[in-house]
């Protein structure tokens, strides 16, 4: 027994250190902060997922949500909602201004509500882009999710509801025609605020937390880089080399730095909106059914009619809907600055590109970079070169299309092969052909009936 004492105490002791290590890893309680604003919208929404994954990480044992909205988007605050209310530690928000519309939707989402003096929280009725209720069917919704968010957090629900329909009545809060909108000390006394209070350190302290760490969350690097590629002014500059870049492409095929400089501009164009939440997969599918259409217009189908207009339009369509939060063409909740703004951002994108293919096309095909990679030399007949090959004149002569002509495409004349072209009409390989003019090294034929 006493043989076994030595190790007893060096497995107890050994135990003792380890808990003592965790124990140390974590002496104080962590807060975490984050901040609501802006507009509710897909980057704000995005923003609170990575935030609450952060939050996650790093083991919070609070999360502090410091308000100031006018609100956004529904679709956008109720993922918002849904996400505070799934959140196993507690989520408190401190409205220090306003929470209005969708901001008081998420507030009410939280676990605790404290404000600053002279704050507001309510008007939650959903408008449309320009100022007016939105039909009742989107009230009917707000509604209903207001109503659920305040009974899973023992609020009272009809004053939820209030604050979305001016109909519902709450005896002596609110009158016929008004949605309800509380002040701080309103709030309190209706049970939608637990505070009045000025900073973080009172609603801790209020929480029986008097010492604790905090970690303000930040957007990293690259969330940043996004917001930057986001900026109304930098998509009109990928836009610009995006159309320029095809372009280009188009007029001296095989260079391949036009067309690779294009795909790296759309890269940057559609993935951050893409990652805001902004760009749906169909919107970009339509860009690039657009790309099919003109590609089919320019190298299989002649002229340039309705497939070349279709996928130009397409295409700019594409580049405007990634830019505004809109449902399938829908764009009741779009404020109509964000609709302008991606309007004009996209064509002064394109008037900027044909500046470009008109003005600075010269100057690429005289610059040293150019002439490096291109074939300048001149074959003309002032220095004894001739284009035509023939020995005798084909002029009305028949043969086959050795090819399909769409216009043009190859010929068999008394077993030689020749280029030929048509006047814009389409003939099938092995159709009977008449030569009816001669120009350089190609014949002009006809089908003959």
């Amino acid at each position: 027994m006493y043989k076994r004492l030595p190790l007893i105490l060096f497995l107890f002791l050994g135990f003792s250190t380890n808990l003592l290590a965790q124990d140390s890893t974590r002496v104080k309680p962590l807060v975490f902060l984050m901040k609501l604003d802006a507009d509710i919208d897909p980057r704000t929404n995005r923003y609170t997922e990575l935030a609450l994954e952060e939050a996650v990480k790093q083991e919070a044992d609070y999360v502090i949500i410091e308000m100031d909205t006018y609100g956004g988007a529904l679709n956008d605050a109720d993922d918002i909602r849904t996400r505070v209310l799934e959140f196993e530690k507690p989520i408190y928000v401190y409205i220090n201004k306003d929470a209005a519309s969708a901001g008081a939707l998420i507030s009410i989402a939280c676990d605790s509500i404290y404000m600053a003096k002279g704050a507001s929280i309510g008007a939650a009725t959903v408008v449309t882009q320009d100022g007016a209720a939105a039909p009742d069917k989107y009230q009917s919704y707000m509604r209903s999710i207001m109503r659920s968010t305040a009974e899973a957090n023992g609020r009272d629900p009809k004053i939820a509801e209030a604050m979305v329909d001016q109909d519902v009545e709450v005896d002596s809060i609110s009158t016929e025609g008004k949605v309800i909108t509380f002040s701080t000390s309103e709030a309190i006394k209706h049970g939608f605020c637990e505070a009045q209070v000025s900073g973080i350190d009172e609603i801790m302290s209020r929480s029986g937390v008097e010492h604790y760490d905090t970690f303000e969350y930040e957007l990293t690097a690259s969330d940043k880089i996004i917001d930057i590629f986001i900026n109304p002014f930098v998509s009109g500059i990928l836009i610009l080399i995006i159309l320029g870049g095809i372009y280009f492409e188009l007029q001296t095929p095989g260079v391949g730095f036009p067309i690779l400089a294009s795909v790296i501009a759309l890269i940057l164009y559609f993935t951050p909106y893409y990652l805001n939440g902004l760009a749906e997969n169909w919107e970009i599918i339509i860009f690039f059914l657009g790309v099919v259409l003109l590609a089919l217009e320019i190298f299989v189908i002649p002229g340039f009619g309705v497939a070349g207009v279709s996928g130009i339009t397409m295409m700019v369509t594409s580049l405007i809907l990634v830019m505004l939060n809109n449902d399938y063409f829908d764009f009741s909740f779009v404020p109509t600055g964000h609709l302008t703004t991606a309007i004009l951002v996209t064509f002064l994108g394109l008037i900027g590109s044909f500046i470009i293919m008109f003005i600075g096309g010269v100057r690429l095909t005289e610059s040293g970079a150019f002439k490096r990679i291109a074939l300048e030399t001149t074959l003309d007949k002032a220095s004894g070169y001739t284009s035509n090959f023939k020995k005798d004149s084909l002029m009305g002569k028949s043969g086959v299309a050795y090819t399909i002509l769409r216009p043009s495409g190859k010929v068999e004349i008394e077993g030689e092969i020749y280029d030929a072209y048509t006047r814009g009409s389409y003939i099938e390989q092995g159709a009977k052909i008449e030569v009816i003019g001669e120009e350089g090294t190609s014949l002009k034929v006809k089908e003959l009936a």
